[in-house]
């Protein structure tokens, strides 16, 4: 594994590392609960034999003691392992199984370890020595072969079990570094290809896993950059097609006054509104790249979509009277979302403006906003002669115009900002057919605090009303 730069071969080093520590510290667990268990009760017991016969044979001949120490080596009972030594006053030995024995400096009242030969038989032993209240030394202790066996064995076993981890370790190690390799490598194939243009290539999704989730997430990104970048090119190709047109007629215009040497005012105010259509284009056009670049949500706050659909209805009741249509606003109750006022506004001004203007005389346009089961929406829906189902999915398109609104208008890009500003604003816009007519509504998420609300008989009225008249030209509305 490369450790320069590699996360994945230092995450699988590091969780190898803390594997063995723990297997570490495991393994000294164990053993000082078992080998360290056996040696404490093995010295409990030195002591407990070595109080209790001097408690009770302590002051009585120690011919009765011996009797005793006698009955302990003859009773079969850890008979294979006791020691047992009473010596008299003058070193001598009165009874027990040593025929060697540690005597200068001997550490009396403490356990140790000494050599001793015990049966006829070099010993290894557990000592504890104390002095005879009628003179001469008690040594009780237990021999050390069994317990070293046993120590032995357990380390031995500890030896395979670390073994046998440590190989875990390093393929478990392997195996994390693998994995990640492959979840990164899979995600940094993809942006190489895509690097290289590939904009259609996706990361492949298995389980349920980080990478997965991850995966996920950078393929939506990367379906709405591949929206954005498909936008981008139907933009140039729209603006190449519908801006020749215009910029071909003012320049022929002023042209054929140049070469007619007449008087060139007529010609240039013709020139100045062209171009003046050409600079609302523009700034439409902006509007939609503001809108999608999240410019605006700085300024957001909670607004009363039912508020912003009576204003605008105020606002066009005059345009609707003089179009023949009947405009009203439907619904009083405060419907709440989070959002930029002055966009919100904007785009419902937009909505109004083509139902009013593709509905037809006689036609009625309502205007409501309501809570849906997942946030809230505001509608605008006419009477009016509708559109065909299969060019609803084309509405939002730039500089998209239906064949029977080329005489009115515009210039196809009114329902391309609402949807750019239903996206900001965490929506969608949604278009159905009315039966008969035409259903526009702007989905949105509802206010994350609903408590804080406007003041009684506050409106929200918008601070340019004049910007919130746009004509998107682009369809039936």
């Amino acid at each position: 594994m490369r450790l320069n730069g590699s996360i994945a071969a230092r995450l699988a080093l590091g969780n190898g590392a803390l594997l063995a520590v723990l297997i570490l510290i495991t393994s000294g667990v164990f053993y000082f609960g078992t080998v360290g268990v056996l040696d404490r009760s093995t010295d409990g017991k030195i002591v407990s034999i070595s109080n209790r016969l001097v408690d009770t044979f302590g002051h009585r001949p120690v011919a009765a003691l011996a009797h005793e120490i006698q009955q302990e080596l003859t009773d079969g009972i850890d008979s294979d392992t006791e020691i047992f030594l009473v010596t008299s006053p003058s070193g001598q030995p009165v009874v027990g199984n040593l025929s060697r024995w540690p005597g200068v400096g001997v550490p009396f009242g403490r356990l140790f370890d000494h050599q001793v030969i015990r049966d006829g038989r070099p010993s290894s032993a557990r000592l504890y020595v104390r002095h005879l209240p009628q003179g001469g030394l008690l040594y009780i202790g237990r021999d050390l072969s069994e317990q070293r066996s046993i120590r032995d064995l357990v380390l031995h076993a500890l030896e395979a079990a670390g073994a046998l981890s440590l190989v875990l370790v390093v393929a478990g190690a392997w195996l994390l570094h693998y994995q990640i390799e492959q979840g990164i490598g899979g995600i940094r194939r993809t942006a190489q290809e895509i690097e290289t243009g590939n904009l259609q290539r996706r990361i492949s999704i298995s389980g349920d896993d980080e990478f997965a989730r991850l995966g996920v997430d950078i393929n939506r990104m990367l379906d709405r950059i591949e929206q954005l970048m498909n936008g981008v090119r139907d933009v140039s190709n729209a603006i190449a097609h519908d801006l020749r047109t215009p910029l071909s007629r003012v320049r022929a215009g002023l042209d054929e006054a140049l070469q007619r040497q007449v008087d060139l005012s007529a010609p240039a105010r013709a020139a100045i509104e062209g171009i003046d259509d050409l600079i609302v284009v523009f700034n439409k056009l902006l509007q939609i790249a503001e809108a999608e670049s999240g410019m605006r949500m700085r300024s957001f706050a909670q607004v009363d979509l039912s508020v912003v659909g009576r204003d605008m209805v105020e606002l066009y009741d005059a345009a609707a009277e003089e179009a023949g249509v009947r405009l009203t606003a439907v619904g009083t109750t405060p419907v709440w979302t989070d959002g930029d006022h002055d966009l919100l506004a904007t785009a419902v001004a937009s909505l109004i403006d083509n139902a009013i203007k593709y509905a037809g005389r006689g036609a009625s346009v309502q205007v409501s906003a309501r809570p849906t089961a997942n946030g809230v929406s505001i509608t605008v829906q006419d009477d009016g002669p509708g559109v065909p189902q299969q060019e609803l999915p084309r509405l939002t398109e730039r500089f998209y115009r239906m064949d029977r609104s080329r005489n009115q208008p515009g210039n196809g890009l009114g329902l391309a900002i609402v949807s750019a500003t239903a996206t900001l604003h965490g929506g969608r816009l949604e278009l159905s057919d009315a039966e008969p007519g035409l259903r526009v509504s702007m989905l949105l998420p509802p206010a994350a605090a609903t408590s804080a609300v406007r003041a009684p008989g506050e409106r929200a009225v918008p601070r340019e009303p004049a910007k919130a008249h746009v004509d998107s030209g682009a369809v039936p509305a």
